[in-house]
């Protein structure tokens, strides 16, 4: 295992301990709200200190890039930690079970490394450029689907920017009928996971952050998906407008979005 990857699922497991001895006590915390139905908890902060505090503590010269911390430039060093210390913010609030640790590593501004923890499940998935993706010690691949009408899709509503509730509603309009059915589970970093883990055969979703992305772009990949944004390229990091899916859905995502998004 990649020593980067090894200091990444030690930080992960570690803030899933902070998330899970913190259920209990979720009538108690103090919430801030970041934005429009966008919250920040003290457990949000408590989890993201722990990553940092593991990584610093072996690579206390790598930049860190946080969702409660911001940027973090301790020197000048090709390697980037992008950390979402808990997606799904929201969920965990409401004690519903879907929630996830995200950390991506970037060197020299390309993503190398994902690791996504679900402490609930204790489901490790994890990937490195170039050596595939795993869930715990299996070996992932995306769905060998097709056709979208068998297929099962993930999606998050665009809550944080009103104006792509239109073009949103069309496309869903469109996929609704066309599939199995549609999923919106509040954590954007699972739901790339489990494309990636063959659970959902494609993903799509508007105004991600790159904490958000980062981690499950990277497991999609190395697990024979494609990822790109609304264009078909590779944008998606700049834009976090993103479609993640095994290669066949993929294409036919993209034709459908395209037409409601098309620059």
């Amino acid at each position: 295992m990649h020593p980067l990857l090894n200091i990444g699922i030690r930080a992960a497991r570690r803030a899933g301990e902070v998330l899970l001895r913190s259920m209990d006590e979720v009538g108690t915390i103090s919430i801030e709200e970041k934005g429009l139905n966008d919250f920040v908890t003290q457990i949000d902060k408590a989890a993201e200190n722990e990553i940092i505090s593991v990584i610093h503590k072996v690579y206390p010269d790598h930049t860190i890039l946080g969702e409660e911390c911001g940027l973090l430039e301790t020197a000048e060093n090709p390697v980037m930690w992008i950390i979402d210390p808990l997606d799904g913010t929201t969920n965990f609030l409401h004690g519903f079970p879907q929630f996830c640790i995200s950390i991506g590593i970037m060197e020299n501004k390309r993503l190398t490394h994902g690791i996504i923890y679900d402490p609930l499940r204790d489901e490790l998935f994890t990937a490195t450029r170039g050596a595939g993706a795993r869930l715990n010690d299996k070996k992932l691949r995306v769905s060998g689907l097709t056709t979208l009408s068998r297929a099962l899709l993930g999606t998050g509503f665009p809550f944080r920017d009103m104006g792509f509730v239109d073009p949103y509603l069309q496309i869903f309009r469109e996929l609704f009928p066309a599939t199995a059915g549609i999923r919106r589970t509040g954590s954007a970093a699972l739901d790339l996971a489990y494309v990636a883990a063959g659970r959902l055969d494609g993903f799509w979703e508007y105004g991600l952050k790159l904490w958000d992305l980062a981690a499950g772009s990277v497991l999609v990949r190395e697990a024979g998906g494609y990822v790109s944004s609304f264009q078909g390229d590779d944008t998606y990091m700049e834009t976090g407008n993103i479609i993640a899916a095994s290669p066949k859905i993929h294409k036919t995502l993209l034709d459908i979005i395209t037409k409601y998004n098309p620059t």
